[in-house]
């Protein structure tokens, strides 16, 4: 933010043949430059608060994590799930200090890697203030999360603390690193402007960046540990394991819907931007607020329709399922909800729900098995929300939202041509490779070091019982809580 600007020279012979014209013009100046610095400070302070009141709202959705976890899997395994998702929060707060920030966001640097302020070194600085590692903390524990919940009620404690970290630590860092730095490769907002495809890659909060690259790593994940005892029987036909309390879901499932007003909205990071004349009504405050609706649309139009879609498929209402139809709409609009028009946030929900819904199916087909349909709902959906963004970007938005660079392509649909959805599908492309190379490789090592799933025994059992001191609930009080055994489930 610049100053404005008063030059005692200027303003001298506008004072007349006055005696101290020169001394009333340096006071006058000087008058005016403490005024504008204010002007200045408070601009600044308006857009940082802006920043971490939205960081906040980003860390309330891992408590949604947290219960809509807890509320999908067993009672037998609920404290298990809960502390997970405590530990992506606290390991990645650590690791995202030391290392991932610096990979992600250290520049000047080249266009794979960050190499600058590990640790916070040099901070605050001209580019950044700590507000934006906070911001940016709380994306790097949601992909954590998304992952977290694919491989829930057979996993290892310690796998999910090597895991997180590594994810928190590497490999989420570099995604982010090359479409959100200035920097990256395949970033729209390039300071040298040489972009791919002439446009860069608009994931303006994730799509790609943090609901597949957790999907994703979900998956391989769950793929390598296999499918729960008893999700499917001996002619492949998969069980229902359903979670323990719809309420937990509920509360989740709101939790999360109110920090997404942080997730989308907020990665503008300033509010404080007109994009019109000075004094103008319309600015980047407007674009935050088409941003909260588009988000909202879009969640709303795949939960009704996944609400009579399954009501077709299944023949009944179920809650869970109209939740996570409304979290994979949530997932797919991350990425364009900045310059998409709110209509096309409508179809970016619908189409997204029966995506959902297919990768269901298909994952019924091919025994996989994923208690919290992660893989499903931020892989799957998460990708479509980036073909979604190179089919609808509308131009005006994309000019506003990524200034700088006149004629840059938008929306195939909306006229401006096949270069955005190309660099899209590379998009797809790389966090499909890169993730599945780096957590792929991580989950099959543990595997191999028996560090991945639990026994038998404990999984029957239920790991709170064997892992965590006791189960979640207790259903009895007179109960000698050393006697394990006593404990019955209704």
């Amino acid at each position: 933010m610049d100053a404005l600007a008063c030059s005692a020279s200027n303003l001298s012979p506008l004072l007349g043949g006055a005696t101290n014209a020169t001394a009333a013009a340096e006071y006058i100046c000087g008058r005016f430059e403490a005024v504008s610095n204010k002007f200045v400070d408070t601009g600044y302070a308006i857009d940082n608060t802006y920043l971490l009141f939205s960081a906040y709202l980003v860390f309330v959705m891992q408590l949604g994590f947290a219960m809509l976890c807890a509320g999908s899997v067993r009672a037998k395994n609920t404290m298990n799930i809960m502390l997970t998702n405590v530990l992506d929060a606290a390991t990645g707060g650590l690791f995202y200090y030391l290392f991932g920030f610096a990979f992600a966001f250290g520049n000047p640097s080249n266009g794979f890697i960050g190499k600058h302020f590990f640790g916070l070194e040099a901070f605050p600085s001209p580019s950044f203030d700590y507000g934006y590692f906070l911001y940016q903390w709380a994306f790097a524990i949601a992909a954590a999360g998304i992952t977290s919940g694919s491989i829930a009620e057979r996993t290892q404690f310690v796998a999910y603390l090597i895991y997180s970290s590594f994810l928190t630590g590497l490999v989420y860092p570099i995604v982010s690193h090359w479409f959100w730095s200035s920097d990256g490769w395949a970033s729209p907002a390039r300071t040298d402007n040489n972009l791919l495809f002439g446009s860069g890659v608009i994931d303006f909060a994730g799509s790609g960046v943090v609901h597949m690259v957790g999907g994703i790593a979900g998956l391989w994940g769950a793929l390598i540990e296999g499918p729960r005892i008893g999700k499917f029987d001996h002619n492949d036909r998969p069980a229902t394991m359903r979670g323990h309390s719809g309420t937990l879901v509920i509360l989740g499932t709101f939790l999360l819907w109110f920090g997404w007003y942080g997730f989308n909205p907020g990665s503008f990071v300033y509010i404080l931007k007109t994009y019109g004349e000075s004094g103008s009504y319309y600015g980047q405050w407007s674009a935050i607020g088409r941003t909260a609706i588009t988000t909202t649309l879009a969640g709303c139009s795949a939960a009704l329709t996944t609400l009579f879609g399954k009501r077709l498929i299944a023949g009944h209402w179920n809650v869970t399922d109209v939740c996570n139809g409304l979290l994979g709409g949530f997932a797919a609009i991350t990425g364009g909800c900045s310059v998409v028009d709110p209509w096309a946030a409508i179809i970016c929900g619908f189409v997204a729900a029966w995506i959902l819904i297919g990768c269901n199916k298909l994952a019924e087909k091919f025994k996989y098995d994923d208690p919290l349909e992660a893989a499903q709902l931020h892989g799957g959906c998460g990708a479509w929300g980036v073909i979604f963004t190179g089919l609808f970007a509308k131009e005006s938005y994309v000019n506003e939202v990524y200034p700088g660079k006149p004629g840059r392509p938008y929306g195939l649909f909306m006229g401006g041509g096949g270069k955005l959805l190309a660099a899209h599908i590379v998009q797809i492309l790389v966090i499909t490779g890169w993730v599945s190379v780096t957590m792929g490789t991580l989950f099959w090592l543990l595997n191999k070091l028996k560090l991945l799933r639990i026994s038998t025994d404990e999984e029957m059992a239920g790991m709170d019982l064997t892992s965590h001191g006791g189960l979640a609930y207790a259903y009895h009080d007179d109960l000698d809580s050393t006697q394990k055994g006593g404990f019955m489930m209704a």
